[in-house]
């Protein structure tokens, strides 16, 4: 069998048809699994902040008729205040009494709080005038 020149034009273009691409696409560059770096900010460093005004209002006290001018009237009472007086003066759990004395009192306004524990084993809170 003898092919004629339009057989093998065609039976070559349908080879190459069929036939798979040599070439295999190359998998990029890996990188580590992290957010990609920010850039910097063109803007200057600002100032320094002035100190709090807590200082200052420590000094003067708490606003007048807030809770925490009750509780300060309270101790500074001659014999204090116990724990059940602050309680219902403001209506705050124990928990929030001994945080105010501890975190507000002694430590923002920077007053002592002297605890004392009676005979009748009340607890006892005033503050050093």
């Amino acid at each position: 069998m003898t092919s004629t020149p339009d057989q093998t034009e065609t039976a070559q273009t349908a080879e190459s048809v069929l036939a798979k691409p040599t070439k295999k696409a190359t998998p990029g560059k890996r990188r580590a699994n992290a957010a990609p770096k920010k850039a910097k900010s063109g803007k200057k460093t600002s100032p320094a902040k002035k100190a709090p005004t807590s200082a200052k209002k420590a000094a003067a006290g708490a606003r007048e008729g807030t809770k925490a001018a009750k509780i300060l009237d309270l101790l500074k009472r001659p014999d204090g205040a116990t724990a059940k007086e602050l309680m219902k003066a403001t209506g705050w759990q124990p928990h929030s009494i001994r945080g105010f004395l501890s975190g507000t009192v002694a430590k923002k306004m920077k007053l002592t709080v002297v605890s004392a524990k009676g005979e009748d084993g009340e607890r006892t809170y005033s503050v050093k005038a």
